[in-house]
């Protein structure tokens, strides 16, 4: 059977762009269908929206703490324009950066949502496109959980919170993961207050280690954004032109927006999955190791098959997604394989790759916890940024690296070095061993491995002294 198109691909998100671009640049021909914008949720209402926010925000806090930081002031737009401004942002990367990546793909862009018609045909409205190997990458949307009252109030989400006209007077966020913590940051630093975080788990970010959620919270406190951990909401209701949510403690927090960021879910229904025979979970599409569906002519890279909610795994995903298409018989990637670190972009900064202490004591692994804090480094307290440490999961005796956790300025950048080395099975003197320009905060990763390194002194020591007996005994020279 002929088809029209090698690559047809649903959802222009981060997975969807990754599996577009590559095979136009292979030379196949690749059919792009996108219902809204391309760049999906992370480049126009999530992750990089959210950072032009983060940023003036930040550029506002730096400026209230004195005048030795004001020199950031010309560059935050006031409180007025600072939704226009990041939708101006948005539209350039739109227009000038990424439309221009799309010149070898057929876009089908606006015209209407998909639909499956068999295993290798997808409708749009009344145009048909066959191709020999579908990608789904329509990602994941806000979930709303079921709470007494949610429905019947105007609710933020990632997907609104960028149109706004103002910074809201007061806030209640609802949920106290990723988007929770950056975006409860990010308008107590623009001017709202107060801010409140309320979420069910004992901390904030559950998917994290307790130490980083705690560290965040005590940074919160200090800006004056209050926490409720442990939380369950009773109800949400209506209190005059404000919103009023009790929790299961019969506190009622009031303020004048509420923002949910209270997990994600899958719309799928629309794209009638079961005409071309892919199952579907309660996490998403179900894909094997090598990311095909129940049909194996059908790929469902990215946040569709809930295996990592990240824009960098989906990306990740989708390059694999289509090297595997291409692949024959027993060959191919398993994206299980892969590491996927993992940034919070508050103030503190909060990343992490690999194994918690926790997961290595629950598998039976020896492992030693290294740490090295930036109040004891002397760049990051003359920058004034001494907050945080760098904590490594290493085995004692062969020095394999099993995780990393980096709370503090600049983690981000540092994560991907110790996402590498888990990866790779790297040992920690490989760390110790590559030299670290000097003095930025990927120093502290050497200190780290110098840190592990100077805890075996003690069983060298004796080698050492048999090495060097003879000077090592010799009396001190008489005056």
């Amino acid at each position: 059977m002929g088809y029209e198109y090698d690559i047809a691909v649903i959802g222009l998100g981060p997975a969807g762009m990754a599996v577009s671009v590559m095979a136009s640049e292979m030379g196949l021909k690749v059919c792009a269908i996108e219902q809204r914008k391309i760049g999906g949720e992370c480049m126009n209402v999530g992750c990089i929206p959210s950072k032009s926010l983060l940023r003036m925000g930040q550029i506002r806090h730096a400026v209230a703490r004195g005048p030795a930081m004001a020199l950031g002031e010309a560059a935050a737009p006031s409180v007025g324009d600072i939704f226009a401004k990041i939708q101006a942002f948005i539209e350039e990367i739109n227009t000038t950066k990424t439309r221009k990546m799309f010149d070898k793909v057929e876009l089908v862009l606006g015209q209407g949502a998909a639909e499956f018609v068999d295993g290798h045909t997808v409708a749009v409205g009344d145009r048909r496109y066959s191709a020999k190997t579908v990608f789904v990458c329509v990602g994941s949307r806000p979930a709303q959980p079921p709470i007494p009252g949610l429905a019947d109030v105007p609710v933020l989400t990632n997907e609104n919170v960028f149109t706004q006209s103002d910074v809201p007077e007061s806030l209640t966020v609802i949920g106290g993961g990723a988007i929770g913590c950056e975006m409860a940051q990010a308008f107590s630093r623009l001017g709202t207050k107060p801010v409140t975080v309320v979420h069910a788990d004992p901390h904030l970010l559950p998917f994290g280690d307790p130490e980083n959620g705690a560290l965040l919270e005590e940074a919160f406190r200090r800006e004056g954004i209050v926490v409720r951990n442990a939380r369950r909401i009773a109800r949400v209701e209506k209190e005059g032109d404000r919103i009023a949510l009790i929790t299961d403690r019969d506190e009622r927090i009031v303020s004048q927006r509420l923002l949910l960021a209270a997990g994600r879910r899958w719309d799928l229904d629309g794209l009638r999955l079961e005409r071309a025979g892919i199952v579907c979970g309660p996490r998403g599409i179900r894909v094997d190791k090598r990311l095909r569906t129940s049909n194996r002519s059908v790929y469902a890279p990215g946040d569709v098959n809930g295996h990592a909610l990240f824009s960098h795994a989906a990306m990740h995903q989708g390059m694999l997604a289509l090297m595997n298409a291409m692949m024959p018989g027993p060959f191919g990637f398993d994206f299980r394989k892969y590491v996927v670190p993992w940034t919070v972009f508050t103030e503190p900064q909060i990343s992490a790759v690999g194994s918690t202490g926790q997961q290595l004591r629950e598998q039976g692994r020896r492992y030693e916890a290294v740490t090295s804090r930036y109040a004891d480094y002397g760049a990051a307290i003359a920058e004034d940024i001494a907050e945080g440490w760098v904590t490594a999961f290493i085995h004692p005796v062969t020095g394999r690296i099993y995780g990393a956790r980096i709370a503090g300025e600049g983690s981000g950048e540092m994560i991907g070095e110790w996402a590498l080395a888990v990866q790779k099975k790297l040992r920690i003197w490989d760390i110790m061993f590559l030299q670290h320009s000097f003095p930025t905060m990927s120093f502290l990763t050497k200190r780290v491995a110098e840190t592990w390194m100077m805890n075996r002194m003690p069983k060298l020591r004796g080698f050492c002294r048999r090495l060097y007996g003879s000077v090592a005994r010799r009396p001190a020279p008489k005056e």
